[in-house]
């Protein structure tokens, strides 16, 4: 009936205009095979506040620390609470307040571990008008201890000099900081 010319003529043609059609509708083999289900739970935050504010007092009434933020997110498979720009006071019962800021944190369940990440500062002037302020670019903080550590960079600029070194630890409420290695000071000599 047909040359054999042309069987292979209209054999190619169809298979050409198949791959045509593929590329066309842009169908994969992928779009054929088994997907996982969808999770439903595809946002993991259960809870946020916006311009949030907490008072945490003392057993005697005085305050012991408060903290504002921009925005929390509570993640519910975690237990965690991601916080925007916050915004720590601890006073320790005291007038001279430490003063903790960064541009975001973690907060654990109970709220006694507050993990700052990115600029952050820890500063306070004593009743002396001394200034101390430390820098960092990550920084765990434990308000009820009132106790702060970190494994990164730390400079400390105060009592007429500045500090740098690797890993801090400090004692917030004896005003008591040890730094932990690759130490180096630069002090004005009065």
């Amino acid at each position: 009936m047909f040359s054999k010319k042309f069987r292979n003529f209209l054999l190619f043609g169809c298979i050409a205009a198949i791959f045509a059609a593929v590329g066309y509708w842009n169908i994969s083999p992928e779009r054929f095979l088994d997907k996982p289900p969808v999770s439903t739970a595809e946002n993991p935050i259960d809870w946020y506040a916006t311009n949030t504010h907490t008072i945490q007092y003392l057993p005697d009434g005085k305050v012991q620390y408060e903290m504002t933020s921009d925005k929390a997110e509570h993640v519910k498979a975690t237990d965690v609470t991601l916080v925007t720009k916050p915004d720590l006071n601890m006073y320790r019962g005291t007038d001279f307040p430490w003063h903790v800021t960064s541009e975001r944190g973690e907060v654990n369940s109970g709220g006694t571990e507050v993990e700052l990440i990115d600029s952050v500062r820890v500063q306070r002037t004593d009743e002396k008008n001394r200034g101390t302020l430390i820098t960092s670019t990550r920084m765990t903080v434990f308000p009820q201890q009132e106790y702060a550590q970190t494994a990164q960079p730390v400079r400390i600029e105060g009592a007429g000099g500045v500090s740098t070194g690797v890993g801090m630890k400090a004692y917030l409420k004896e005003s008591r900081i040890h730094l932990q290695s690759n130490v180096r000071g630069q002090y004005e000599a009065r």
